[in-house]
């Protein structure tokens, strides 16, 4: 129920636009590799102890890449600690100061992320990538449109698409010049029109993976729906490589967010994508708070599968038929269950969400098992071919 047939749907298939790889850590970022979710601390990066904690939260919910502010000394002095702590990749994010960007990598930052043009002289441009290339370190590039340089604000009169493409293409140029060839580029707005169109052109321009983000995009609601149209029209276009939702809400948030964009797009699948109609007069069962309890109780499963909850039966058969699990109201408190698509049993209402979170339980931990039967048989045969 949850693998996706290019054959039989061909209207899913996304053609994704080829670019180079970079590592960020041990994490691949374009060539083909799986699209990534990004989030940033909001801590004191000074407050280890705290970072950390926050950055635990991130990697519970999925996070592959952190990004950490280094504003000062005291930040990058405890970014030793953090990247030590952290289980994903850190990119240390860098403003003004090039003293901080070696001090980060320094410190065992994975990547940097810096604008190459307003850390000051080619010399010190030069001395911060030697430093990139003695610890490994990949670099981001961060164009956007709320500090984009003065000659290009005076040349185009405002932010355009072509004004944070010219600025990438600069910054890149930079880099370029000093040999250096770990990047990935970001031209990010808040304006949802102008990122997608600086993206769409950006693409077209460089072979370089894109960070794609809709910069202060909002609070959680507000910036979801901006996020989801941004990011998500882009990647739809087979264009993007990293992605960040910038929320003001908690890290951890924007994180569920980023996976929700890849999951509704079957880009990556982590979880459970949960199927559930808005409610009506017709449900047989209280829908929207079921689906509630059914997410927070369902965080831990990281299993990809799919789960309906529809409150009758005008449509909860025809999604049951899509979905690994599904449940579907009915009369007199009695709800009907559906298993791989097939009614199965039915279930009352007491105790129905235990019920339903215990078969998806065992639906993810048949999945895993399956998986590594089949992995182990896959090394098996490896092993016997050699």
């Amino acid at each position: 129920m949850s693998d996706h047939n290019p054959g039989l749907r061909p209207w899913r298939d996304i053609a994704r636009r080829q670019s180079r790889q970079i590592m960020v850590g041990n994490v691949p970022v374009g060539g083909g590799a799986p699209v990534t979710v990004q989030t940033m601390t909001n801590t004191p990066t000074h407050d280890v102890r705290a970072t950390i904690d926050q950055i635990r939260r991130c990697e519970e919910v999925g996070v592959d890449i952190i990004r950490v502010s280094c504003p000062d000394e005291e930040s990058t002095a405890a970014l030793k600690q953090i990247v030590r702590a952290a289980r994903v990749p850190i990119v240390a994010d860098i403003h003004f100061h090039y003293k901080r960007a070696l001090e980060a990598a320094d410190a065992g930052a994975a990547c940097l992320r810096i604008n190459p043009g307003n850390i000051g002289s080619e010399a010190r441009v030069k001395e911060v990538v030697d430093a990139a290339k003695a610890n490994g370190c990949s670099i981001r590039i961060g164009v956007n449109a709320g500090s984009l340089e003065k000659d290009l604000l005076e040349k185009y009169g405002e932010p355009c698409p072509e004004a944070l493409v010219e600025s990438a293409l600069d910054h890149i140029k930079l880099l370029q010049d000093q040999d250096f060839h770990e990047y990935k580029v970001a031209v990010k707005a808040s304006d949802v029109f102008l990122a997608v169109a600086a993206y769409m052109q950006l693409a077209d321009a460089v072979d370089c993976p894109l960070h794609l983000g809709i910069t202060e995009a909002g609070g959680l609601i507000g910036g979801t729906v901006k996020s989801a149209i941004g990011i998500g029209n882009l990647l739809w276009a087979g264009i993007g490589d990293t992605i960040r939702v910038s929320l003001s809400a908690e890290p951890e948030e924007e994180v569920r967010v980023g996976y929700e964009i890849l999951k509704s797009l079957g880009i990556r699948t982590r979880g459970v994508k949960v199927i559930s109609c808005p409610s009506c007069a017709r449900q047989g069962f209280d829908v929207i708070r079921t689906v509630q309890a059914l997410e927070e109780r369902l965080q831990h499963i990281h299993t990809p599968l799919s789960l309906s909850v529809l409150g009758c039966v005008v449509n909860g058969p025809g999604e049951a038929r899509e979905t690994d699990i599904g449940l579907t109201g009915g009369g007199a408190g009695k709800h009907m269950v559906y298993l791989s698509g097939l009614t199965d049993h039915t279930v009352q209402d007491e105790g129905m969400i235990d019920h339903i979170v215990s078969l998806v339980e065992a639906k993810a931990a048949e999945i895993e098992a399956a998986k590594l039967e089949a992995e182990t048989t896959d090394a098996g045969k490896a092993e016997a071919a050699e």
